[in-house]
């Protein structure tokens, strides 16, 4: 082991590793059953996989463009005007990248700059706040309202000011399962009209919402569309998380700061896999089945635990459940889970992590992206709680 003489000040103090590297590796010391990180158990697609082997062999091994394949990111754009009914140039306005939260920082990157203010809507995923910070921004938290963790416009109306230069939605929205309504990006428009705000908008799980519901893009409303980056990943429609390949949607003038970052930060991505990801988006039925398919694991999960201790949140979207175990323990949301990784063998997510203040949650994040016997065997201990 090395030690090293050289002196200097961490430009990151405060940042250690993720909590969903922390559970996950918890969880494997202690083989307690993983429903923490948000990850499925099951295969994708033989045919997605035979698709990239076909391509590996075809000689498609070398750099792929910086922006993506052409074919990719044409079928890319026929997807999103046939889902949204909005046109993106394949050219010049949709980039392919490794995977979504490198297109989240590289979006940050691209416009924010020292002393710039972004709008986080907290409970928030980990990677945005220290993608503001490296770049000099300020990140201004919001907190989600209610078990149904609404936004409350009026608060962020008064929070707008001459530094605001980025608002960061994400829905369906991870970790609460939470959803945007119409009426949210009419209150959004009006914010933010006259203005020079950029939009980052995480979509990341824009094929998975329940009960009906459709998902709300950016894409939709033509007046936020024009100053938004638009994210979303294929990892999460193609059950393929390891193989970190997203993109991002913005109009041209946006897209061309994105890829002054993006060419120096990666400058592409895994080309077999773009052409086999091209090939398979032909076949539509594989994400718009997507919803039925995650409530039904949804409602398994729900269902199993609806006699136990644990009080369960809505979900409207995504593969997470929320859970209040306050009826079961006084613990705080961290000792929980570790209590229940190690003496129950089940991992879940504190949820305070996500919040980035010194805020006390009774909740729990659980991923029900897994096999039903892993789930029905997981709900048999959290009900004997």
């Amino acid at each position: 082991m090395l030690t090293s003489s050289v002196t200097f000040q961490s430009k990151f103090p405060n940042i250690g590793t993720t909590i969903f590297t922390k559970m996950s590796s918890l969880a494997t010391q202690n083989q307690a059953i993983n429903l923490s990180q948000g990850f499925p158990d099951f295969p994708c697609s033989e045919e997605l996989v035979s698709l990239v082997d076909k391509h590996m062999k075809a000689g498609h091994n070398q750099y792929a463009p910086l922006a993506g394949v052409i074919e990719l990111r044409e079928a890319i754009a026929e997807k999103v005007e046939a889902t949204y009914g909005c046109a993106y140039n394949p050219d010049t306005e949709i980039t392919v990248t490794a995977g979504a939260t490198q297109a989240i920082y590289t979006a940050i990157n691209a416009v924010i700059r020292e002393g710039d203010e972004v709008i986080v809507f907290t409970p928030a995923y980990d990677c945005y706040k220290p993608a503001i910070e490296s770049v000099g921004g300020e990140p201004i938290f919001v907190r989600l309202k209610g078990d149904d963790f609404k936004i409350d416009w009026e608060e962020v109306k008064k929070l707008i000011n001459r530094k605001t230069r980025m608002i960061i939605l994400n829905s369906p929205h991870n970790p609460t399962g939470s959803v945007l309504s119409p009426d949210d990006f009419k209150k959004l428009e009006k914010i933010v009209d006259q203005s020079d705000i950029v939009i980052l908008s995480d979509e990341v799980y824009e094929h998975i919402t329940f009960d009906g519901l459709r998902h709300e893009s950016i894409a939709r409303y033509p007046k936020l569309a024009e100053r938004a980056f638009i994210v979303s990943s294929f990892g999460k429609t193609y059950h393929t998380t390891g193989w970190k390949i997203g993109y991002c949607l913005a109009p041209k003038a946006l897209m061309q700061e994105f890829r002054k970052v993006h060419q120096y930060l990666i400058f592409s991505v895994f080309t077999p896999a773009q052409y086999a990801y091209a090939a398979f988006l032909k076949k539509t039925e594989e994400y718009t089945g997507l919803p039925d398919f995650y409530q039904a694991k949804r409602d398994l999960f729900r269902d199993a635990l609806a006699d136990s201790r644990l009080r369960l949140l809505p979900t409207k979207g995504t593969y997470f459940q929320t859970v209040d175990y306050s009826a079961i323990s006084n613990k705080s949301d961290l000792d929980f889970a570790n209590y229940l990784t190690i003496e129950k063998k089940v991992a879940g997510i504190p949820t305070s992590v996500f919040y980035y203040r010194d805020v006390q949650t009774t909740h729990i994040r659980f991923c029900f992206a897994k096999d039903n016997d892993t789930l029905l065997k997981a709900c048999d201990i959290l009900s004997s709680l």
